[in-house]
């Protein structure tokens, strides 16, 4: 993703600690690991106090902590990309955006070419389902 995006779209962005764990891993890329380790001012980072929807426990560490922080810092928007993650998001009431809405939203704003950056985004470990690939494609002529 173009993380510069974020900013321009979001008026607050808030990442969980586990996310942020996850984008240091090591089986993360190395510009996303680099830009971890020295993440930029509108980063805020928040710590959840507990888990109490049991909806939340089957989803991995990351999802989790997003959803149940959007909850405690009455954010009604999530980012998140994985299937099962999103439906438990949506099925809770929050508004859930994923990488390539924030690529084609760039798009609009005139900030990033969105086949571009999704040929990028392919060349990664990210995952895309052949119509939901299309579908985008078809949107963004």
């Amino acid at each position: 993703m173009k993380i510069e995006l974020l900013p321009l779209i979001f008026e607050r962005i808030l990442a969980p600690q586990e996310v942020l764990r996850e984008l240091a891993h090591p089986k993360a890329s190395i510009k996303v690991r680099e830009w971890i380790e020295r993440p930029t001012a509108w980063l805020e980072v928040g710590k959840v106090s507990s888990i109490t929807t049991p909806k939340l426990m089957g989803l991995d560490a990351g999802e989790r902590e997003a959803i149940q922080l959007a909850f405690e810092a009455n954010v009604g928007t999530v980012l998140i990309d994985e299937a099962q993650g999103r439906n438990v998001a949506q099925a809770l009431g929050l508004e859930v955006r994923g990488t390539l809405a924030i690529l084609e939203r760039g798009a609009r704003l005139g900030k990033t070419d969105f086949r571009q950056a999704l040929g990028k985004l392919l060349q990664t470990n990210f995952r895309l389902s052949a119509p939901v690939y299309r579908a985008f494609l078809a949107r963004n002529k």
